[in-house]
């Protein structure tokens, strides 16, 4: 990534999903949706686990536990009904009958000048959009 001497960001890190159940959310991310481990570990009774879209290893999401009540009330939630995320894609046709197989709905189907996309939820409830661009 090119980058000036007067940038004051190199680039997008970690976006944070909470969680309650680590694991499950691993599995749904990585197992339906093909995401893969970044970072894992543990520290101080606290884990870190980081998954990201093979190829981009420096961008990806936080899978946060939660720690207090208030925290577990914005599971599903944090973006207030808004798309968490936006994943794009060279093939939606595959990645729609792929969240089909797995049980996953999805809605909001478009094809717009441009781009054509689909509307999914993760297994807590946050909206992901994913767009293929088309054209040049």
């Amino acid at each position: 990534m090119a980058s000036r001497s007067d940038d004051l960001f190199s680039g997008v890190g970690r976006m944070v999903v909470l969680v309650d159940d680590p694991d499950a959310a691993l599995a749904f991310y990585r197992d339906v949706l093909g995401f893969t481990v970044l970072y894992d570990q543990t520290v101080g009774g606290y884990r870190y686990l980081h998954i990201g879209v093979p190829g981009q290893d420096g961008v990806g999401l936080w899978l946060m536990p939660v720690t207090s009540d208030r925290e577990r009330e914005l599971i599903g939630g944090q973006s207030g009904g808004q798309p968490l995320l936006v994943l794009y894609t060279a093939d939606l046709d595959r990645v729609g009958a792929r969240l089909r197989e797995h049980g996953v709905r999805v809605w909001n189907e478009r094809d717009d000048a441009g781009s054509r996309s689909l509307h999914f939820a993760d297994l807590y409830g946050n909206v992901i959009v994913v767009v293929q661009l088309l054209g040049g």
